[in-house]
């Protein structure tokens, strides 16, 4: 049989290429949408807070499709539950960032949940937006801190209980991990320098989820009855705070003796408890979803559409969102790209409207300039603001106020491009603090 070899390459050559065709039509088809990953508790004792987190994301994606998507193409959810378990935090970003190739996670809310994702992010340099207040002490090239450091809620709070209430002794209460733990540690430093003296600070830690308030809001009441005003600091986080402020109206604490700021219950936690033995009660945040703006008013009802329920609330994780995926919108446009090191260099400078009528700004230290206010719980569940900055405060990755952090400060940029550059030593550190 008489081969014809120009005939057999030739045709090998038209496989080829309608192989390499085809891989390259399924390459492309894999890449028709932009992948957004939701990393968010929906199960466990943080999904009181983070399911409503997960909705607001799906919220923000399905507009960004209805206005055209992103660089010409869908924006395409992808949600996780890690389920309030901290190790599987870490499991389900490798998952999203190498499996899933998504090009930006938004999600966590408490720290120890942030602190297992760190390594993981930057190892596989993605790209994350965190939502929620935390204690600072952490500067990330791949994190941008979209909630408030504690010069933006902690430290504003305990001025306005000082100035404005007189608070001689303090309680710090807290859920026990990171957070609360930092957080505390710079408010007592803080105090501390203020004048307060160590009897006067009283420290506590719960786990999560702790229901058993009875003897520990009883140590409060007999703390609080020396007669010097006492006032109560608030890290508790996620579903403990549903017995503790159930305690403190059974043990007839009200807001006039012992007033409570908390820095982790907003109006979503409030939508499922009595609040009428609350009244008077405060928090501390960086948004009230009884803020009367146009911005505010706009994003409630676009909210309440979207959920399909009137009387669902917004809260300042929400807004957090917003801010940041808006700024992560306007950053890939700007860069052309979704290349991670791209839009980091992009995000800085980027500005959005906030929802109180100001204007949200990425820093060089990866956090916001956000308005600070203090909220009195009203009977509706609601907040009547009773305190507000007079404008925008910038977000400080390190305290001022502890040895080997006031020296430190955060700038992504060029030349320093370091989250912990010591300014007296004039160099980065080798390691995080």
């Amino acid at each position: 049989m008489k081969i014809n070899f120009k005939k057999m390459l030739a045709t090998t050559l038209i496989l080829s290429a309608s192989f390499l065709s085809t891989q390259a039509f399924a390459a492309s088809h894999s890449k028709e949408t932009i992948k957004v990953g939701v990393l968010h508790s929906l199960s466990g004792t943080m999904a009181i807070s983070e399911t409503t987190l997960k909705d607001t994301m799906l919220m923000l994606i399905e507009q960004q499709n209805k206005k055209g998507g992103l660089l010409g193409k869908q924006l395409e959810a992808v949600v996780v539950d890690p389920a309030s378990d901290w190790p599987l935090f870490a499991e389900k970003t490798r998952e999203l960032i190498s499996k899933e190739k998504v090009d930006a996670i938004f999600g966590c809310w408490t720290s120890v949940s942030r602190k297992s994702v760190l390594p993981v992010i930057e190892e596989l340099n993605g790209l994350m937006f965190y939502p929620v207040q935390y204690e600072g002490e952490e500067s990330s090239k791949n994190i941008f801190y979209t909630g408030a450091a504690p010069n933006q809620q902690a430290i504003p709070a305990v001025n306005y209980l000082m100035d404005e209430i007189k608070v001689k002794r303090w309680v710090l209460a807290g859920t026990d991990y990171v957070y609360p733990r930092t957080t505390n540690k710079i408010l007592k430093a803080y105090l501390i320098s203020k004048g307060v003296a160590e009897a006067d600070i009283m420290i506590n830690y719960t786990p999560f989820g702790h229901s058993d308030w009875q003897s520990i809001v009883s140590d409060i009441k007999k703390f609080g009855a020396t007669g010097k005003k006492t006032a109560v600091v608030s890290t508790i986080n996620g579903d403990a705070n549903v017995p503790f402020y159930k305690e403190l109206g059974n043990q007839g604490i009200s807001s006039e003796d012992i007033p409570v700021v908390a820095f982790s219950v907003g109006e979503e936690e409030l939508s499922g408890l009595d609040t009428k033995p609350l009244v008077g009660h405060l928090a501390a945040w960086n948004y009230f979803m009884s803020v009367e703006s146009k911005e505010n008013e706009e994003f409630i009802k676009t909210w309440q559409a979207f959920i399909k329920d009137k009387k669902r609330v917004t809260n300042d994780p929400m807004e957090a969102h917003v801010i940041g995926f808006k700024m992560w919108v306007k950053a890939v446009e700007k860069a052309g790209t979704t290349d991670t090191d791209k839009v980091i260099d992009a995000m800085i400078g980027i500005e959005v409207p906030n929802m109180t009528g100001g204007t949200a700004k990425m820093l060089k230290n990866h956090h916001l300039t956000k308005p600070v206010l203090i909220g009195e719980i009203q009977e509706d569940g609601q907040f009547d603001v009773v305190w507000q900055t007079d404008g925008e405060v910038a977000g400080d990755a390190w305290s001022d106020h502890l040895e080997g952090s006031k020296d430190l400060i955060s700038d992504w940029t060029a030349p320093i491009k370091c989250g912990n550059y010591n300014t007296k030593e004039k160099k980065c550190l080798a390691t995080a603090k």
